[in-house]
């Protein structure tokens, strides 16, 4: 076990590196420069129920910036369809603009402080609606359009993803043509090698880094077998998004992750960032010195946001700051 002194030491060695005095100052920084945000995956009933609360509540704790998830009412009906079915499930049903349009949505945010740099949504509206897509984008003032998650049917094989990759750059390209940035968000799977090959990495060697880049979810990535450090590190300036979350014991899916069901037993250990396993500063402190522009903490559907998302912020912006 780490003992303070060598705490202390490699903390200090860190600082050094990134020219801070301190790790502190990194995440003095992210409240600084209201960089701190939340994908508001994280608390969809609480949006559903009462909206203007729920942005309230995140204000209260010091998020700054905030990362939407669809469908939009512009979305491709599948997207739409999609989510009716999974709405009924999880017991919520509001997403997107929340019944308001992108102005009015704004005009929300603005009132608590707000900002939206970024916005999850589905592959056939990055395919099939791109105009209105970036159109609601650019009047929120987002920079980044990201897929999620690649659907199941387009990621069964290597070559799958050589034609993801290419489809992806198509996708990148007529996002720059309409003014904003399109990002790829890996939800675990494609990290454990196939034939001596990483899939994902097809995507990060088979993509132009002008037009296709990158959010990292460190839980996701850690259950994938693979190392945020090192991902971060060999592809330097891909990555520009992050999500942070903690775990309660480190552990990886059963399998190779491409299944829902492997998914499912990893939820329980999500954890407020600092309550966990996984080393969040090193990880943010390699974010910033690689290029990551905003970080968004994400704990899906959590069950006690008020508690959670307050631990999360404290440890982000107060006990390292």
């Amino acid at each position: 076990m780490e003992n303070r002194r060598d705490f202390i030491k490699r903390t200090a060695a860190l600082g050094t590196a990134l020219g801070l005095t301190s790790v502190s100052e990194l995440f003095a920084g992210l409240k600084k420069e209201g960089k701190l945000g939340i994908q508001l995956f994280s608390i969809p009933k609480m949006l559903s129920e009462d909206f203007d609360g729920a942005l309230k509540m995140l204000q209260q704790f010091g998020y700054k910036e905030l990362e939407l998830y669809g469908p939009f009412p512009f979305s491709a009906d599948s997207a739409k369809k999609g989510w009716e079915g999974a709405g009924k499930m999880l017991g919520f049903s509001g997403s997107g603009y929340f019944g308001k349009t992108p102005q009015e949505i704004k005009k929300i945010f603005k009132s608590y402080g707000l900002t939206t740099p970024a916005t999850h949504t589905d592959l056939d509206t990055l395919e099939q609606q791109m105009g209105p897509l970036a159109e609601a984008a650019n009047i929120l003032g987002q920079k980044y359009v990201v897929l999620p998650a690649i659907p199941d049917e387009r990621r069964k094989t290597l070559d799958d993803y050589k034609r993801i990759a290419d489809d992806f750059n198509k996708i990148g390209e007529n996002a720059k043509k309409h003014g904003v940035k399109f990002g790829y968000h890996n939800h675990g799977y494609g990290l454990k090698p196939v034939n001596g090959t990483r899939p994902l990495e097809i995507i990060l060697n088979n993509t132009d880094p002008g037009l296709v880049f990158f959010e990292m979810d460190i839980f996701w990535t850690t259950c994938g077998g693979a190392d945020p450090l090192d991902l971060l590190s060999r592809y330097k300036g891909r990555y520009k998004m992050l999500h942070l979350k903690d775990m309660k014991e480190k552990k990886q899916f059963a399998g190779d992750g491409n299944s829902a069901q492997e998914w499912f037993p990893m939820f329980p250990l999500m954890t407020a960032a600092g309550d966990g396993v996984l080393n969040v500063q090193d990880i943010v402190a390699k974010a910033q010195e690689t290029g990551v522009e905003h970080y968004f903490v994400e704990q899906d559907m959590v069950a006690d946001p008020q508690t959670a998302l307050k631990k999360s912020a404290d440890f982000l912006l107060t006990k390292l700051g």
